[in-house]
């Protein structure tokens, strides 16, 4: 009898607790942060689709042999922007660095305040082979078709280069100046991550070699999702990126004894090589539960809707489960642990030659905490073919973490919030590479936020098939950059 006492006790105690959790819930509201209202701004979203469209048709594609890059292509583009920007080619700086980088400087008033930079990248990926079919429309045609422009560059990242200098433009129109110094730094070969030819570390050694400290910079990286599912959420989740994941790359070699095909050993090179990748396969990285993924965690777990808050407003006790889940989900994975993809292989020449050698290219995205070595270690370790030669072909360690209570991330934070109050600002870790790494030399707040609103299936076309991007994304994009400038460099 007095054990039934104590279940039933302990059974109403919970229900009593669920009741709580359940009235909490319901009750819920996450704070909500008054930000200022800002003046409507004078944006020439004509000039700036036009010139995005003409950005698009420059084939500014990447290649790890820079030689195999058209600079005339790249030629185009900077006469493109001096052709629709006059003011801006007149009143700033214009330096052309390296084999086609450009280092645009406008001076302000007062040389004793740390200038700012906003950065930019001209180049972008090729399309893959067999896949140009697959496009509603062209890649390199720009077409607007249903209130979406179609492009290869038209959200990585043509959009926001083409954002900066519009906004740039205007200011001028408007007859502004600013009191700090403002650089404007676009790259050209930002899509070969691990280059030894990074023309953006060209640019930033250039500026350092002149003694120049940034106060901060902002580069691509974040942007403004809408995240809308019934019943579960409906919000626009800001990314602003405080850091990046480093990038790494290993070349993995299996010695074979090559010959004809016709006498092969039990096991040739190539299919040594195949148990080498499922050794790698089959031994992800540990995942890293870091400050920055609890803070993104208990945002969105903040954010959702009744009655899926009753599951989320005790987060804190979830938080195993949830990161589990999370551990098994493509994309939310990604900002837990390093990732690792086998993505080039090589072995024989022909179908009837067996391979001397057996050669597989694999890609680290490094989660900060972790380094270099450390993926090495983890190769040696997983690898039970101890014949495979390990071959570290490049790469660079994770980013610095910028601050969040800086004066830079707070008016990115008042800016965007301002935009709507669907805007939830969440601070995290970029799982690509940007430029903005190779400036830790120079500058030790690095943000990162494209400012174009976009559904969820539009973000991840970057690189891929049918890359788009909203026209009704950009007078709000091209008024971020504006505001931006206007606002960090009066100060």
């Amino acid at each position: 009898m007095e054990n039934r006492t104590k279940r039933t006790l302990i059974a109403s105690a919970a229900g009593f607790a669920a009741g709580l959790d359940a009235v909490r819930a319901a009750k819920f509201k996450p704070k909500k942060k008054e930000y200022p209202a800002l003046p409507e701004e004078n944006v020439n979203v004509e000039r700036y689709t036009e010139t995005l469209q003409a950005a698009i048709r420059c084939k500014t594609i990447s290649n790890i042999d820079m030689s195999k890059m058209d600079k005339n292509e790249f030629i185009k583009l900077h006469n493109l922007l001096r052709k629709q920007y006059p003011l801006m080619h007149e009143k700033l700086k214009v330096e052309d660095i390296g084999f086609a980088a450009l280092l645009y400087t406008w001076e302000g008033t007062d040389p004793s305040l740390k200038p700012i930079a906003l950065l930019g990248h001209q180049d972008v990926v090729p399309i893959t082979d067999g896949t140009l079919g697959d496009w509603k429309h062209p890649p390199f045609d720009a077409v607007i078709d249903d209130g979406v422009l179609y492009g290869r560059g038209a959200i990585d990242m043509k959009n926001h280069l083409v954002g900066v200098c519009e906004a740039v433009e205007t200011l001028l129109e408007e007859g502004f100046t600013p009191k700090r110094t403002v650089y404007l730094c676009f790259g050209c070969n930002e899509e070969i991550v691990a280059s030894p030819e990074s023309q953006a570390e060209l640019i930033s050694k250039t500026l350092e070699s002149r003694g120049v400290e940034l106060e901060s910079l902002l580069d691509e990286g974040g942007g403004l999702l809408n995240m809308k599912i019934p019943g579960v959420i409906d919000k626009n989740i800001v990314g602003i990126g405080i850091g990046e994941k480093g990038n790494v790359e290993f070349r993995i070699t299996v010695p074979g004894d090559g010959g004809h095909s016709s006498a092969p050993p039990k096991h040739t090179a190539a299919g040594k090589l195949a148990d080498v990748i499922k050794d790698i396969e089959n031994h992800p990285f540990p995942v890293r539960v870091s400050p920055e993924i609890k803070n993104v965690i208990k945002i969105l777990c903040e954010n959702v809707e009744f009655p899926v808050r009753l599951l989320t407003v005790n987060y804190k006790a979830l938080m195993p489960a949830i990161v589990l889940a999370m551990a098994n989900i493509k994309g939310a994975s990604s900002l837990m642990r390093t990732m690792q993809a086998v993505t080039m292989l090589e072995g024989s020449p022909q179908f009837n030659v067996l391979p001397k050698n057996a050669t597989a290219g694999v890609n680290f995205r490094i989660i900060p905490g972790e380094h270099v070595s450390d993926v090495e270690k983890h190769l040696r370790k997983v690898i039970k073919n101890k014949d495979a030669v390990i071959e570290f072909r490049g790469g660079n360690e994770p980013s610095i973490i910028s601050p969040t209570d800086s004066r830079t991330f707070n008016l990115i934070s008042d800016l965007v919030g301002s935009m709507s109050d669907r805007n939830v600002i969440v601070p995290f870790i970029v799982m690509g590479g940007t430029d903005a790494r190779h400036y830790q030399n120079i500058c030790s707040q690095l943000y990162r936020i494209s400012p174009f609103q976009m559904d969820f299936e539009i973000v991840f076309t970057s690189h891929g098939t049918n890359e788009r991007i909203p026209v009704s994304s950009f007078h709000d994009g091209v008024a971020f950059f504006k505001r931006y400038i206007r606002k960090l460099s009066s100060e």
